[in-house]
């Protein structure tokens, strides 16, 4: 599953390498894009690298949601008993996947963590920074929380609420699959940096709004008892 705003350079090319992929890791698959209100011409770009394909299904938000948003439609859409989701970016292997799937009958979660990761340094700072503030505050002993390449059990994804609309959805999902008792295996997984856009994720406003959603959660979660941090790496 891809969620996608303003990719049309992008998307094209992941929709193809997933269609190419995707027949070597199982029999039977869908490919879920939700285009998220973008503003360019990434709706165009997937259509034509659609091919006619039944398999790859659109989501089509009418505006800009956010990123959890669009997680969340895709997710919520994807029909199979495993669910994968990564950027639409091209910043991952897809054939790497094939890692992920080789521990999903012992695991209810696989999550990928980028060894190396390739992000300015900025950026790696202030993930950096995140995932101290997470593991102080829900226990979760997660090596890249928002590493967008992770594989769930359909039972967990319906199990769970999600409600975050923006960057705070990767915590808030492996918050809330800890704290139900949900195993995660942690794989490294190959990155490289983002070829062609602009990344968003550490902006003032996109940070500010995983800070106001961080503390909702936490709120939520403190009448219910403290998290588990079962993650396994």
């Amino acid at each position: 599953m891809f969620p996608a705003f303003d990719e049309e350079r992008n998307i094209g090319d992941a929709i193809r390498i997933a269609r190419a992929v995707a027949p070597r890791l199982a029999p039977d698959f869908e490919i879920v894009v939700v285009n998220d209100g973008s503003r360019d011409g990434t709706a165009a770009a997937i259509e034509r690298s659609r091919g006619g394909d039944r398999r790859v299904r659109v989501v089509q938000h009418p505006s800009n949601l956010g990123y959890g948003a669009a997680l969340r439609s895709g997710l919520r859409e994807a029909r199979g008993e495993l669910v994968f989701f990564t950027d639409s970016d091209l910043q991952f292997d897809l054939a790497e996947l094939v890692k992920l799937l080789a521990h999903t009958e012992s695991f209810d979660i696989v999550a990928g963590y980028r060894a190396p990761r390739r992000d300015p340094v900025g950026r790696c700072v202030i993930a950096a920074l995140w995932g101290l503030l997470v593991r102080v505050v829900f226990g979760l002993r997660v090596r890249d929380i928002d590493c967008a390449f992770k594989v769930f059990h359909r039972r967990v994804i319906e199990a769970m609420p999600i409600a975050s609309l923006g960057a705070f959805v990767n915590t808030e999902i492996l918050v809330r699959a800890s704290s139900a008792g949900y195993r995660v295996h942690q794989v490294p997984v190959s990155h490289r940096r983002r070829r062609h856009g602009r990344q968003t994720g550490a902006r003032p406003r996109v940070i500010l709004r995983a800070l106001v959603e961080l503390t909702s959660l936490y709120r939520e979660l403190r009448g219910l008892g403290s998290p588990r941090a079962d993650a396994r790496s």
